[in-house]
Protein backbone atom coordinates (compact mmCIF):
# COMPACT_ATOMS: atom_id res chain seq x y z
CA UNK A 1 0.00 0.00 0.00
CA UNK A 2 0.89 3.45 -0.62
CA UNK A 3 -0.31 6.52 2.13
CA UNK A 4 0.54 9.63 0.16
CA UNK A 5 0.09 12.39 2.97
CA UNK A 6 0.93 16.46 3.11
CA UNK A 7 -1.10 18.62 0.60
CA UNK A 8 -2.56 21.42 1.83
CA UNK A 9 -3.45 25.06 1.27
CA UNK A 10 -0.92 27.52 0.70
CA UNK A 11 -0.30 30.87 -0.84
CA UNK A 12 2.08 31.46 -3.67
CA UNK A 13 5.92 31.34 -2.63
CA UNK A 14 5.17 28.77 0.02
CA UNK A 15 6.71 25.16 1.17
CA UNK A 16 4.94 21.82 1.43
CA UNK A 17 6.47 18.85 2.01
CA UNK A 18 4.88 15.52 1.06
CA UNK A 19 5.00 11.77 2.15
CA UNK A 20 4.85 8.17 0.54
CA UNK A 21 4.65 5.95 3.07
CA UNK A 22 5.12 2.08 1.44
CA UNK A 23 3.86 -0.65 3.27
CA UNK A 24 3.03 -4.57 2.42
CA UNK A 25 4.20 -5.83 -0.89
CA UNK A 26 5.06 -2.59 -1.65
CA UNK A 27 7.26 -1.58 0.92
CA UNK A 28 10.25 -3.04 -1.42
CA UNK A 29 9.44 -1.18 -4.67
CA UNK A 30 12.40 -0.05 -6.71
CA UNK A 31 11.19 3.08 -7.69
CA UNK A 32 8.48 5.39 -6.36
CA UNK A 33 7.40 8.51 -8.13
CA UNK A 34 5.12 11.56 -7.84
CA UNK A 35 2.64 12.58 -10.22
CA UNK A 36 0.09 15.31 -10.35
CA UNK A 37 -3.47 16.13 -12.05
CA UNK A 38 -5.21 19.39 -12.28
CA UNK A 39 -8.45 19.59 -12.67
CA UNK A 40 -9.75 18.89 -16.17
CA UNK A 41 -5.94 18.44 -17.00
CA UNK A 42 -4.07 14.91 -17.62
CA UNK A 43 -1.77 12.92 -15.13
CA UNK A 44 1.48 14.92 -14.93
CA UNK A 45 5.03 13.44 -13.96
CA UNK A 46 6.48 15.43 -10.77
CA UNK A 47 9.73 13.48 -9.72
CA UNK A 48 10.81 9.80 -9.00
CA UNK A 49 13.40 8.33 -6.98
CA UNK A 50 15.30 4.96 -7.00
CA UNK A 51 15.28 3.05 -3.63
CA UNK A 52 18.59 1.71 -4.04
CA UNK A 53 20.90 4.15 -5.43
CA UNK A 54 19.17 7.33 -5.36
CA UNK A 55 18.79 8.26 -8.75
CA UNK A 56 16.41 11.05 -9.24
CA UNK A 57 14.77 12.52 -12.09
CA UNK A 58 12.72 15.59 -11.98
CA UNK A 59 9.95 17.54 -14.19
CA UNK A 60 11.41 20.64 -15.80
CA UNK A 61 8.31 22.23 -14.77
CA UNK A 62 9.73 21.88 -11.12
CA UNK A 63 13.82 21.49 -11.10
CA UNK A 64 15.38 24.02 -8.92
CA UNK A 65 12.09 23.84 -6.53
CA UNK A 66 11.04 20.59 -5.95
CA UNK A 67 13.37 17.88 -4.43
CA UNK A 68 12.16 14.07 -3.90
CA UNK A 69 14.16 12.31 -1.43
CA UNK A 70 13.66 8.96 0.63
CA UNK A 71 14.11 8.26 4.33
CA UNK A 72 16.80 6.21 5.96
CA UNK A 73 15.29 2.94 6.14
CA UNK A 74 13.80 3.60 2.38
CA UNK A 75 9.76 3.33 3.46
CA UNK A 76 8.60 6.67 3.29
CA UNK A 77 9.45 9.00 0.33
CA UNK A 78 9.64 12.86 0.43
CA UNK A 79 8.22 15.66 -1.76
CA UNK A 80 9.41 19.22 -0.50
CA UNK A 81 8.16 21.43 -2.81
CA UNK A 82 9.24 25.40 -2.66
CA UNK A 83 8.37 28.48 -4.18
CA UNK A 84 4.74 26.97 -5.26
CA UNK A 85 3.02 28.67 -7.88
CA UNK A 86 -0.49 28.44 -8.60
CA UNK A 87 -0.14 26.37 -10.89
CA UNK A 88 1.54 23.97 -8.89
CA UNK A 89 -2.39 23.18 -7.54
CA UNK A 90 -3.51 19.99 -8.10
CA UNK A 91 -4.27 16.26 -6.59
CA UNK A 92 -0.70 14.72 -6.05
CA UNK A 93 0.01 11.16 -6.25
CA UNK A 94 2.35 8.44 -5.11
CA UNK A 95 3.04 5.51 -7.47
CA UNK A 96 5.86 2.23 -6.56
CA UNK A 97 6.95 0.04 -9.13
CA UNK A 98 8.84 -3.46 -8.09
CA UNK A 99 10.23 -4.38 -11.37
CA UNK A 100 13.60 -1.82 -12.25
CA UNK A 101 12.50 1.25 -14.56
CA UNK A 102 15.28 2.53 -16.66
CA UNK A 103 15.82 6.10 -16.04
CA UNK A 104 14.63 7.12 -19.11
CA UNK A 105 11.49 5.81 -18.49
CA UNK A 106 10.64 6.80 -14.97
CA UNK A 107 8.43 9.65 -16.15
CA UNK A 108 6.31 7.48 -17.78
CA UNK A 109 2.79 6.57 -15.25
CA UNK A 110 2.41 2.84 -17.39
CA UNK A 111 5.73 1.89 -15.77
CA UNK A 112 4.23 2.52 -12.40
CA UNK A 113 1.33 -0.70 -11.14
CA UNK A 114 0.77 0.94 -7.24
CA UNK A 115 -0.92 4.00 -6.63
CA UNK A 116 -1.73 5.82 -3.20
CA UNK A 117 -5.20 7.49 -3.25
CA UNK A 118 -3.70 11.04 -3.20
CA UNK A 119 -3.48 14.16 -1.89
CA UNK A 120 -5.02 17.80 -2.40
CA UNK A 121 -2.20 20.68 -3.30
CA UNK A 122 -3.65 24.03 -3.40
CA UNK A 123 -1.52 27.44 -3.89
CA UNK A 124 -3.76 30.42 -3.99
CA UNK A 125 -2.21 33.71 -5.38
Amino acid sequence: QLQASGGGLVQAGGSLRLSCATSGRTSGPSTIAWFRQAPGKERDFVAAIRRRGGATVHADSVKGRFTISRDGAENTVYLQMNSLKPEDTAVYYCAAAESHIIISAMRSSTMYPFWGQGTQVTVSS
